[in-house]
């Protein structure tokens, strides 16, 4: 039996068996990479599971594209639309429950407007119903396995230990599922590993900055290059973010997302390649010149 995607290929005229879908486990993949009728492999996954790919597929000398972790900015400046930007914010850090690679994971503001911001993005995130995913009224449901709700609960004391202060959440909730209270972190060391971890759920961190250059290079500071949001309404400032986040994407008044039309991915930690939109399709083509004289 085919699956959509399969008979899709199918009745556009490709060859039975150009696209598959294979239901594996991650022991299989080795072997899958290694056949000689696959010539590329794409992966959206963890970083380590991205190393693994990577390595296999280069003593296969097959090309990869890997589209990995995120420690996604989203940077608020004076200039921004304040409620629209905390509106969004919650949105882009509580999307799938907070397990995207491009969900915000932190929060830079500008001074002039930070106090206000936090006040914002704190009762807003407080107020988020956790539940039943299939109610229409839950707004946070539990997060995918045991593992990721051990990691944040985790990374969530490790920040607190180094001095980071909790507005709301910063547990886990009782009872059965893995359910954890969207949280709001302020007074993360900079310096501090977790301050630009992957964090894969409901946790917020805030940090304030005095002006443009701080936060473009608080930004930068971490191995990943997802994703990045930048509000403000100054062109010269929207300039600068352009040409000076370190990522693979820099979305302007808006929320990081994936779109078909555009081309997708990062840079450093995050991988490389990119996926969707032409740029996607051209990964996966040779390019042939031919000379006639």
């Amino acid at each position: 039996m085919c699956t959509g995607n399969e008979d899709i290929f199918l009745r556009a005229g490709f060859s039975k068996g150009t696209f598959q879908t294979l239901l594996v486990g991650s022991d299989a993949v080795e072997e899958i990479i290694k056949d000689k009728r696959v010539i590329a492999a794409t992966l959206t996954g963890s970083e380590p599971a991205g190393r693994s790919v990577a390595r296999i597929a280069g003593q296969e000398i097959k090309k990869t594209v890997l589209e990995l972790g995120g420690s996604d900015p989203f940077i608020v400046m004076r200039s921004a639309d304040l409620a629209r930007a905390v509106d969004t914010a919650v949105r882009a850090r509580t999307i799938n429950n907070g397990q995207s690679c491009i969900a915000a994971k932190r929060f830079i503001v500008a001074s002039e407007i930070y106090d206000e911001f936090e006040r914002l993005f704190v009762d807003k995130m407080g107020a988020l119903r956790i539940g039943d995913p299939m109610a229409e009224s839950t707004d946070i449901g539990p997060l995918a396995t045991p593992q990721i709700l051990n990691d944040l609960d985790e990374q969530v004391k490790k920040a607190v230990a180094s001095g980071a202060r909790v507005l709301t959440g910063g547990a886990r909730v009782d009872g059965p599922g893995n359910f954890y209270q969207p949280t709001v972190l302020v007074d993360v060391d900079p310096n501090t590993p977790v301050s630009c971890e992957e964090i894969f759920g409901p946790v917020a961190m805030l940090f304030k900055v005095s002006n443009i250059d701080e936060a473009i290079a608080l930004a930068n500071a971490t191995t990943f290059g997802l994703g990045s949001a930048a509000w403000t309404n100054d062109a010269k400032e929207q300039q600068q973010f352009i040409e000076e986040i370190d990522a693979g994407s820099v979305f302007i008044n808006g929320m990081v997302a994936s779109d078909p039309r555009l081309p997708f991915g990062g840079v450093k930690n995050s991988g490389y390649g990119r996926e969707l939109a032409e740029f996607g399709i051209r990964e996966f083509v040779n390019i042939k010149t031919v000379w006639i004289g």
